[in-house]
């Protein structure tokens, strides 16, 4: 399924959507190049989540973990790892019974064993982005945020 975002805050918004059917040891892989918005969203997934802390790109630390939602968030950013996953315990965290958010997941996720989504974040000439949404496993999951869209798609066109 592919969802239109017109700009930053409908980024954010479907961020935060999506996290109200968030459950522990989900796991959310977050695609695009550079600028498509993945920080964006993952801002609106920790509003979702309750996280009140400011929300920053992982960039440099690899991990960023915030507690103070209603689960656990494990925001990472994996584009410095080339590959090497295996190595840096990242099992504990995608085990965990928090939420991943995993910026530049691709990079990694032919390398994992779990269950995860994957939204990847398209950006136009426009400034516009496009969502869509793809699973490896995670049926159920996959299922109810394809419903959530859906609903979230026809309210769109009725604005």
């Amino acid at each position: 399924m592919t969802f239109y975002l017109k700009n930053d805050a409908d980024t954010q918004s479907i961020g935060e959507k999506l996290s109200e059917l968030a459950q522990p040891g989900d796991i959310f892989i977050l695609t695009g190049e550079l600028g498509a918005g993945k920080t964006t969203f993952s801002k609106g997934f920790a509003k979702g989540l309750g996280i009140t802390q400011m929300i920053k790109s992982p960039t440099y630390t690899l991990i960023r973990e915030y507690d103070s939602g209603r689960l656990p968030l494990y925001h990472m950013d994996v584009y410095r790892l080339e590959g090497a996953g295996d190595d840096l315990g990242l099992e504990e965290y995608l085990d965990g019974e928090g939420v991943c958010l995993i910026e530049w997941g691709e990079l990694i996720k032919d390398t994992m064993d779990n269950e995860f989504i994957e939204l990847i974040l398209h950006k136009t000439p426009e400034d516009t982005r496009f969502l869509t949404v793809e699973h490896d496993g995670a049926t159920e999951r996959y299922n109810q945020i394809n419903a959530l869209m859906t609903t979230l798609e026809k309210d769109q066109k009725n604005d």
